[in-house]
């Protein structure tokens, strides 16, 4: 029986081993049959070549001298996960983190889902990288009792080594592998967990495993990578997306110093694969820009060159003056309520199309050989990137390798797989190995951007001051696709409102309403995708509501919230309402809520949103100049993600660069469309923020919880832009209701 068949007939987590040979170490990973559901992961030992070399295909391996080397496999774009997935099999193995190298794992099926995204690489791992770790730590406990003729009860473990206290013997991991190799695969029972209590690298701030290499600038990243006769690639698409190549001065540009080829790619139709194109190839990157800016197109714009900004807000603004599109929730008589209220509020709060702007333009080395395509990118989702090559070329995917690289900044970009499309399209025309480098410009005009939209809101409270009904027409955008031979307008990833979205389950009458305008702008995930502006429409609008009732913003969302623990869902997750309470109100405590009148132009705004299994609020600072200037002078968050924070130094990065990403979002970004395409093309004309913008007091707390583990990367995101809203209207009496706040005048005086 061959090991994949052993592998599919296996138990839910039972562990498989095979005897490693004498001297070559012990070697365990989980591995994910085809014919297992990819739900069902499977522990796996894989028996290594009589060799002491290590090939990272499983994710522990102890070599005989006792050093561990740990296989990190989800792919690392900054969030910290290739230091804090191996810290976790690491405490349960009780190894010295200093004595344990990490690796980055390619695309192999032994790993299971490697895509990185949604704050789902901690809880997708978690537990099951505690239970490989804890099960290594047993079997070398049984292979020391063993030699020791002594019950594995009397074992400990502590720094790499097994103790018998006793008889005050030792011995090492590496003595110990042999005979751990042969033992049977310890039953579930024998496998015991640590006891949280007992941590000792669980929980403390240990610094990035790359950081070394970073800040030394040694080679990590996907646009570092070099091949021995390697050549270098640009590829030029038509501006308006969509648009295909009618004619190109190819001869005059293969005669350019450097060019080794030009050539038209036909592509496709596809907003988010291999679009039409012209490549050009050439001895260095300098050599293909430089002939770039020779190269003269003639382009079929097609329809989207008839599209604009300006459209499109025309097109939202008669939308909202018509019936809601389709109807995603309806509770009780909502006509009726807005009839009997107290108050009633309308607000229209809109957002533009914004680029994901990652340090790193997109990259990709490409080698074609043998009718082979070997892979090297900067991928958030590697199996998406080798099923785009494999059905766009044709090629089989056991033909396909594809090696991670570390990523400069991904923030769902990479998700998508349109530059790894591309430079293996390039590839196959190429006899050697071509490296792919965007531009900036290419990065910025060719992004699968973040949609756009427009909510038209009304609000209304009672004579006791709350919440009594809630209206929200979204519109939205969406790009046609086929569906059983019909034309569908799907919306933009994270440009859908979902029925459940709060305060949707917490009112008796309710109605959201979703119209989706169809565009060809290619649309994808941005960090935190959808809650990342929800957030700061509905508890901006929530905040309106307060202060129209006379209510403390605070004392009206505690209220709105309510005093059932659990909110159940009826499509979404279900919403804790003990735990969002428990950190809104700690916010608000160590932020001092309240607890002083502030003059005219400084303020206080709160805000709270639970997003991607986190549940995080916020209060920010703020301090408004009477020409209108902007300091978010200090940042509170608090946040509730489970049990047990895995690395602390990793997570309070991740919670500041929440805070910074969200702020410099709130504060900049936005996108001119005209004629199908993006008017700015580098960060001249599209700032980001800058180093003396940034808050001089990002506070970070966590609140512990009886809960499963989950993510950070995207939670501690969405609070952030009503918080500082809700602060700069407590300051100046000016709503913000348009994003960018740079289109807002906050002067006063």
């Amino acid at each position: 029986m061959n090991a994949h068949a052993s592998i599919a007939n296996a138990g839910r987590r039972e562990f498989l081993r095979r005897s490693a040979a004498a001297g070559s170490g012990l070697l365990l990973g989980i591995h994910l049959s085809s014919a297992v559901d990819a739900a069902e992961q499977v522990g796996h030992v894989q028996s290594l070549a009589a060799t002491t070399g290590f090939k990272p295909n499983a994710f522990i391996h102890i070599a005989p001298s006792g050093r561990v080397t740990l296989t990190s496999k989800q792919p690392e774009i900054g969030q910290g996960i290739k230091t804090s997935l191996p810290m976790v099999i690491a405490e349960e193995l009780s190894v010295n983190w200093q004595d344990v190298a990490i690796v980055q794992g390619d695309l192999d099926p032994i790993y299971g889902n490697q895509s990185a995204g949604g704050s789902t690489s901690t809880p997708n791992n978690y537990t099951d990288f505690q239970r490989l770790g804890a099960t290594a730590r047993t079997l070398l406990v049984q292979a020391a009792a063993q030699a020791w003729k002594v019950p594995a009860a009397e074992c400990s473990v502590a720094e790499g080594a097994v103790h018998h206290r006793s008889s005050k013997r030792t011995l090492g991991y590496g003595e110990l592998v042999a005979k751990a190799a042969t033992l049977p695969v310890p039953q579930a029972s024998e496998v015991v967990l640590k006891d949280p209590k007992d941590y000792t690298l669980l929980g403390t701030r240990i610094g990035g495993v790359d950081n070394p290499a970073i800040v030394t600038g040694q080679p990590l990243f996907g646009i570092d990578v070099r091949l021995p006769g390697m050549l270098y690639a640009v590829y030029e698409k038509c501006p308006a997306f969509g648009g295909k190549v009618l004619s190109a001065n190819l001869d005059a540009v293969k005669r350019l110093p450097g060019v080794r080829d030009a050539f038209v790619i036909e592509g496709s139709s596809d907003l988010r694969g291999l679009m039409p194109g012209v490549a050009i190839v050439a001895d260095s990157t300098w050599a293909a820009f430089s002939a770039r800016r020779e190269l003269k197109v003639t382009w079929d714009e097609g329809r989207v060159a008839g599209e604009s900004w300006a459209g499109y807000a025309s097109q939202a603004q008669a939308a909202s003056r018509q019936p809601g599109g389709a109807t995603l929730r309806k509770d009780g008589d909502v006509a009726a309520a807005f009839a009997n209220a107290s108050k009633t509020i309308e607000a229209a709060y809109s957002h533009p199309f914004i680029s994901h702007a990652s340090m790193e333009p997109q990259n990709c080395t490409a080698w074609f050989k043998d009718g082979a395509m070997e892979l090297w990118a900067p991928t958030q989702n590697p199996a998406a990137g080798r099923n785009l090559v494999s059905s766009t070329l044709g090629l089989p995917q056991d033909r396909i390798t594809l090696h991670i690289t570390r990523s400069g900044g991904g923030f769902g970009r990479r998700l998508s797989a349109d530059f790894v499309v591309e430079a293996a399209a390039i590839a196959r025309r190429v006899s050697a190995p071509v490296k792919l480098t965007w531009t900036r410009e290419d990065d910025m005009r060719h992004d699968h951007f973040r949609a756009g939209g427009f909510h038209f809101l009304r609000g209304a409270v009672d004579a006791q001051g709350r919440l009594s009904a809630w209206h929200d027409h979204f519109v939205t955008f969406g790009n046609a696709v086929q569906r059983e031979g019909q034309k569908v307008v799907q919306p933009g990833s994270g440009g859908s409102l979902g029925s459940d979205e709060f305060p949707a389950r917490w009112l008796r009458h309710c109605l959201l309403e979703q119209t989706v305008l169809e565009c060809g702008i290619p649309m994808g995930p941005w960090r935190a995708p959808g809650s990342n502006v929800f957030a700061w429409v509905i508890h901006s609008f929530i905040d309106e509501l307060a202060h129209a009732a006379g209510k403390d913003p605070l004392a009206f969302r505690l209220d709105l919230l309510g005093d059932q623990e659990v909110v159940q869902a009826e499509r979404g997750l279900p919403y804790n309402v003990g735990r969002m309470k428990r950190v809104l109100r700690t916010a608000a405590e160590r932020a001092d809520w309240g607890k002083q009148r502030l003059p005219k132009g400084r303020g206080q705004g709160i805000a709270f949103h639970f997003s991607h299994r986190g549940y995080v609020a916020q209060v920010a600072d703020v301090t408004v100049s009477k020409a209108g200037q902007l300091k978010v002078d200090r940042v509170v968050v608090v946040a509730d993600v489970g049990a047990q924070i895995v690395n602390l130094s990793g997570a309070e990065n991740q919670v500041q660069g929440s805070v910074i990403d969200a702020l410099s979002t709130l504060m900049y970004p936005s996108l001119d469309i005209e004629r199908g395409r993006i008017v700015q093309g580098n960060f001249h004309e599209y700032p980001l923020m800058r180093m003396p913008e940034v808050p001089p007091k990002v506070e970070v707390h966590f609140v512990k919880t009886p809960f499963p583990v989950t993510g950070l990367g995207e939670p501690a995101f969405p609070p952030l832009a009503p918080a500082v809203c809700n602060a700069i209207f407590a300051a100046t009496g000016k709503r913000v209701r348009q994003l960018p706040l740079s289109k807002t005048d906050l002067s006063w005086g």
